[in-house]
C-alpha cells in the first residue's frame, strides 16, 4: 500500500533513543518521578493512555527514568514528520498505508498517534527491517535518518 501523498509532512524520522512500553493494572500507581517528568517536560516523548482495562505509559527513554522503565525500551520510534492537515480528505488511512509493509514483513508494531502526526514503534532488533520494508513500499526517511539512527 502505497503512501497516501508526496508530501514532506508524510516524510519519516526515525528518532534517534529508545521507547519504553510499560502496562500497568487500573489503578496501579504510576511512578510519581514518571508524573513529575511527564508535567515538568523532562523526558522527550510522554504518552499516558487508561482504559478499565489497563493504563498504558509509553516514552523515549531519558537519563532519570526509572529503572524498571529502562529494562521495557525494548522499541524504536518511527515518526511521520507532521504535522498533518486533519481537514484535507487525502490523508485517510495514513496509518493503515504505514502499517500495512509491515505486516507483510511481520514486524509487530506499537502504534499512536496525537494531533500533529503519527508514530509507530518496532522492536529494536526489527528497526532496520522495518526501514527497509517502508521504503521498498515508497516511504521516504528524512535524509540521514535512516543512516544515522539504524545502526543503533
Amino acid at each position: 500500500m502505497l503512501p497516501p501523498s508526496n508530501s514532506s509532512a508524510l516524510h519519516l524520522i526515525v528518532l534517534p533513543n529508545p521507547f519504553f512500553v510499560v502496562k500497568l493494572k487500573p489503578g496501579h500507581e504510576i511512578t510519581p518521578c514518571v508524573i513529575k517528568d511527564l508535567t515538568d517536560g523532562k523526558g522527550g516523548f510522554f504518552s499516558v493512555t487508561r482504559t478499565t482495562e489497563e493504563v498504558s505509559v509509553v516514552g523515549e527513554a531519558y537519563e532519570l527514568m526509572p529503572p524498571s522503565y529502562g529494562e521495557e525500551s525494548t522499541w524504536r520510534c518511527i515518526k511521520i514528520q507532521g504535522p498533518m492537515e486533519h481537514s484535507m480528505l487525502s490523508l485517510t488511512g495514513v496509518m493503515a498505508a504505514l502499517t500495512a509493509p509491515l505486516k507483510v514483513a511481520k514486524v509487530p508494531v506499537f502504534a499512536l498517534s496525537t494531533w500533529n502526526t503519527d508514530y509507530v514503534l518496532v522492536p529494536n532488533e526489527m528497526l532496520a527491517e522495518a526501514i527497509r520494508a517502508l521504503e521498498k513500499d515508497g516511504w521516504r526517511f528524512v535524509e540521514g535518518s535512516k543512516i544515522r539512527h539504524a545502526r543503533l
